[in-house]
């Protein structure tokens, strides 16, 4: 094996070693500093700062709207990172082909969310107490 090939082996297990430690370091870390005992019962409750639950509004649930507004709102959140690879794009292809493009897939983000405006998810209905 020459040593070119080796040095480049090397790079690939540090690179390897290093990603392990920093996605298990955290965890090595939390459970060194944890308490090695639980202070009550209470820790160990749902609502885990300690206080005791009290009220209706632990009983609240959201709507099925709300969670399709907000997976709409992750939608585009992730949609939006694709138009900065064709904002660096531009330069490679027409100017009108890529405002062409641009403006298609805007369009089309705007279908999804007049499909969404149709079925009513942007629409909540006020519960009456």
């Amino acid at each position: 094996m020459s040593d070119e090939l080796l040095i480049q082996y090397l790079y690939i297990i540090s690179f390897l070693i290093g990603g392990f430690l920093a996605a298990f370091a955290p965890f090595i870390v939390a459970w060194l500093i944890k308490p090695k005992r639980l202070d009550s019962a209470r820790t160990i409750d749902t609502y885990e700062c300690g206080m005791k639950p009290y009220g209706e509004m632990w009983n609240f649930r959201y709507g099925a709207a709300y969670y399709l507004y907000a997976l709409i709102f992750l939608a585009f959140d992730v949609d939006v990172l694709y138009l900065f690879p064709v904002a660096t794009a531009f330069d490679s292809v027409g100017a009108w082909r890529g405002i062409f493009e641009l403006f298609l897939f805007i369009g089309i983000l705007s279908l999804a969310i007049v499909y969404a405006w149709k079925k009513g998810v942007f629409s909540w209905e006020r519960k009456r107490v």
